[in-house]
């Protein structure tokens, strides 16, 4: 709070300053003196014309607005947040254009339908047609020593060497994406130079068309302690009516993309069910908790029942890590997308969260056009956290996490993000080498929630990704909450699927 208040008071002043000729006007002038009979006479104060009204105004809700907004949004705002609240009461609209310049917007920045669900997620300071994304003040997730850039064509090979040896860069990695039809390369940072000083940096060169940080994102679960043997009961099968849902469709040979960490392919409950395999790290590296967990809440089709058990996973390694925790980046996030769209995914598992990240926005927003329904884990940030992302993107499937009596996971992620709620509080899920575990997050719902998805496709393949959004909402179970909190309800796997059968009718 010290913080926002001392940025507001500083902001203010500055605006004191601009609007001195105005303020003048609210002034009375100095009395006249009247040389002949000795005495003075002062001139009638001028009334306070509409300028000066104006300038009250803006200063009060200038003044007012980042506390107001502290207190709505129960955490204190990013100084970004300030700028533009206080660039608005004076400038209007142009205001928060003004700001959007100068004061890039913070990681997780609620975004608008349309775009994210509030204002866009940071572009960076712009010149002409290049993008150049400096992170805000105080952020530090992404790769402390390697920056994402994206360099004309037109760059001759004296070019590249001059900027690689200027700013101590060297090449590690250069990728086309299909999608997007861009050349990403991924460079290493020497001299102890900071990621944000590159980025200002590679403004000076002309062909730097684009330039930003490599994000991390996070596995967003909690694993219990492995079982030697998979429980009797799955709370999941009858909660989500999943037998019922299984003798109208059972996924048939659906494409689903999870974009995770190493999944035990070998695991007796997903025998056979992944069609293909790509590794983005290029590392070896054993089964994971994690991705094994959502691969068999997809997929699952011996001990355990997944919820569309005849489909078949592309099983994407994107995320690395030990024990129950895995992190991706943006680089190896958009590799795992762009080849799950070459082998025709339908679906896409994003059981992951992070910041907001424009070269993911772009590439999900190609994914969508192209016909692949994305379904990503809202976060188990708690109600305060802002939005993280890929869920909180328009074209995004945000799914959150309720347990066995439909209450809400404590510590889910609430806003305008959460389009359903799914089952993700102590789920039975497998385990690398043959086992099985207790499992709980945003992360185990998504999964859940695109093996509805699955089922949909499965049964009217025609359907849109915003016909499959409208059959999951139109089909989700009524549960105490508010909108923000458990988006439409709690998904139903036979509902989904009956449905199609009443919308075909």
């Amino acid at each position: 709070m010290r913080r926002v208040v001392s940025a507001a008071f500083l902001t203010l002043a500055a605006f004191f300053c601009a609007l001195e000729p105005a303020a003048a006007q609210l002034r009375p002038p100095p009395p006249v003196v009247n040389v002949r009979g000795g005495s003075s006479v002062a001139r009638p104060v001028p009334a306070i014309t509409p300028l000066g009204w104006y300038a009250m105004g803006s200063i009060a809700c200038a003044a007012v607005a980042p506390m107001i907004g502290t207190v709505v949004l129960g955490r204190e705002m990013t100084l970004s947040e300030v700028y533009h609240s206080t660039f608005s009461c004076v400038l209007g609209p142009l205001g928060w254009l003004l700001a959007d310049q100068l004061f890039p917007p913070g990681i997780g920045t609620p975004g608008r339908p349309g775009q994210p669900h509030g204002r866009a997620p940071p572009r960076g300071r712009q010149a002409g047609d290049r993008n150049i994304s400096v992170p805000p003040l105080g952020a530090t997730g992404f790769v402390v020593d390697e920056v994402v850039v994206e360099i004309a064509a037109r760059a001759t090979a004296q070019q590249r060497e001059r900027m690689a040896t200027a700013l101590l860069l060297t090449p590690l990695e250069a990728r086309r994406f299909t999608l997007t039809r861009r050349t990403l390369e991924r460079w290493r940072i020497g001299g102890g130079r900071s990621v944000p000083a590159t980025l200002l940096a590679l403004r000076r060169f002309s062909f730097v068309t684009l330039a930003q940080p490599n994000w991390f994102y996070f596995s967003v679960q909690n694993q219990a302690a492995p079982a030697a043997q998979a429980p009797s009961t799955q709370y999941v099968v009858s909660k989500l009516r999943l037998n019922e849902a299984h003798r109208i469709t059972d996924g048939g040979d659906v494409l689903v993309a999870v974009i995770d960490s190493a999944i035990d392919t070998h695991h007796p409950d997903l025998a056979g069910a992944v069609a293909d395999e790509y590794d983005a790290i290029g590392t070896p590296a054993p089964p994971h908790a994690h991705g094994t967990a959502m691969a068999g809440a997809i997929a699952a089709h011996g001990k355990l029942i997944g919820v569309a058990p005849k489909v078949r996973l592309l099983a994407v390694r994107a995320f690395s890590g030990d024990g129950e925790s895995a992190q991706g980046t943006t680089f190896n996030v958009l590799k795992g997308l762009d080849w799950a769209a070459s082998k025709n995914a339908r679906i896409v598992n994003m059981s992951f969260a992070g910041p907001a990240d424009g070269l993911l926005r772009e590439m999900l927003a190609k994914a969508y056009q192209r016909g692949m329904v994305l379904i990503a884990a809202v976060g188990n940030g708690g109600p305060r956290s802002p939005p993280l992302y890929p869920a909180a993107y328009r074209d995004v499937i945000g799914v959150t996490a309720t347990d066995a009596d439909d209450k809400l996971l404590p510590l889910a992620n609430r806003g305008p993000q959460v389009t359903v709620a799914a089952p993700g509080v102590d789920i039975l899920a497998d385990a690398p080498d043959d086992k099985y575990q207790l499992t709980t997050g945003t992360s185990v719902a998504a999964a859940l929630a695109s093996g509805v998805a699955a089922l949909v496709v499965a049964r009217d393949p025609k359907l849109t990704p915003a016909g499959v959004r409208q059959v999951m909402i139109r089909s989700a179970r009524h549960i105490a909450g508010k909108r923000g909190d458990v988006g439409a309800g709690e998904i139903d796997a036979l509902g989904a699927v009956e449905a199609l059968a009443k919308q075909a009718r």
